[in-house]
């Protein structure tokens, strides 16, 4: 059995000034979470899951 490693992205829109969040949506599908860390600690820090659901309806927040 192999286990899913998240795949950390930063969005398009940051300007790599340093106060980004990283997220790694490839895990939505197969565990259903969308893990987020701070993208200056990187596997130092912690990271929040956050359910799918929750993460949709806060990137269409954003969106609006």
């Amino acid at each position: 059995m192999t286990t899913e490693s998240p795949r950390w992205f930063t969005s398009s829109y940051s300007n790599n000034g340093g106060n980004c969040v990283e997220a790694a949506a490839n895990l939505a599908s197969s565990h259903g979470v969308v893990p987020v860390r701070d993208s200056k600690q990187h596997d130092h820090g912690p990271v929040v899951a956050f359910p799918t659901t929750a993460w949709a309806a806060f990137v269409t927040a954003l969106k609006r």
